[in-house]
């Protein structure tokens, strides 16, 4: 028989406060921009920051990345060009890659 899935205590009670944290940053950003007057420059910003961060975490995957993963970075391309849907976009990026990664 195969052996029983256990949970380490510490392991769980890490991820709860790494997930407290997140939301209290989340929530907590959210608050703090609201207490505040901010310029359309600023709002411009916080719309584009989505983007930007996605593009900061693959960008470097990208960079060292061959055929498969360029092909792949083409497939985002198209469909956030047809769609404008973002999440959309990267989900049609990883079944590009692993399709991709598969053929070449």
């Amino acid at each position: 028989m195969g052996e029983v899935l256990s949970l380490d205590p510490l392991v769980v009670g890490v991820i709860l406060a790494m997930t407290v944290v997140t939301v209290v940053a989340k929530v907590g950003g959210i608050w703090l921009v609201r207490r505040f007057d901010v310029s359309e420059r600023v709002e411009a910003g916080l719309d584009i920051l989505p983007g930007a961060i996605v593009i900061a975490v693959l960008g470097p995957e990208l960079a060292a990345g061959g055929p498969a993963e360029w092909a792949a970075a083409g497939v985002v391309l198209a469909v956030m060009w047809r769609t404008e849907n973002i999440l959309l976009a990267l989900c049609a990026g990883v079944l590009a890659v692993v399709a991709f990664r598969a053929v070449v």
